[in-house]
């Protein structure tokens, strides 16, 4: 059974999943909220396990245009830094800052950063849908995210 590009892919996001869902069952119980924290990291380690189950034994054939297609272009790798660059510090920022404003302005400029150009629209979403995932988790889960700078 030889190894295709698919099948080692496949065999990394397995231990990665193994490892995250390990480390999902270490999490601390928290007796007074309806539904704890450890719930969705466990479900999504469970579903990239049987992901990468099902890469591996797909039968995909690999033919030489797929094998050009995994070429990146030096400015889509670039491209590609730059959202880890974001992501990175939208991890480093955001115990500090608060969710909220930290999805908000992560939100924004990666979208105009990617080239999304209606600026109004941008906005809105990027103001809105932190505001309502916070709203979700505190108040409707019971779910505390970090507040950072705002005094919600």
């Amino acid at each position: 059974m030889p190894l295709t590009i698919n099948r080692r892919i496949a065999l990394l996001l397995f231990v990665i999943a193994a490892i995250y869902l390990f480390l999902s069952f270490q999490l601390p119980n928290y007796p007074y909220a309806p539904i704890d924290a450890d719930v969705i990291p466990k479900g999504l380690g469970i579903l990239m396990i049987i992901l990468s189950i099902f890469l591996f034994f797909s039968k995909a054939i690999e033919t030489e245009a797929e094998k050009e297609k995994r070429n990146i272009p030096k400015k889509e790798l670039l491209v590609l830094l730059a959202v880890f660059a974001m992501i990175f510090l939208y991890i480093l920022l955001f115990e500090i800052i608060g969710f909220v404003i930290m999805t908000s302005v992560f939100i924004f400029f990666c979208s105009w950063f990617l080239g999304y150009t209606k600026w109004k629209s941008n906005i809105i979403v990027s103001i809105l849908f932190p505001l309502g995932m916070y709203a979700i988790f505190v108040f409707a889960l019971g779910i505390s995210l970090p507040r950072g700078i705002l005094p919600i």
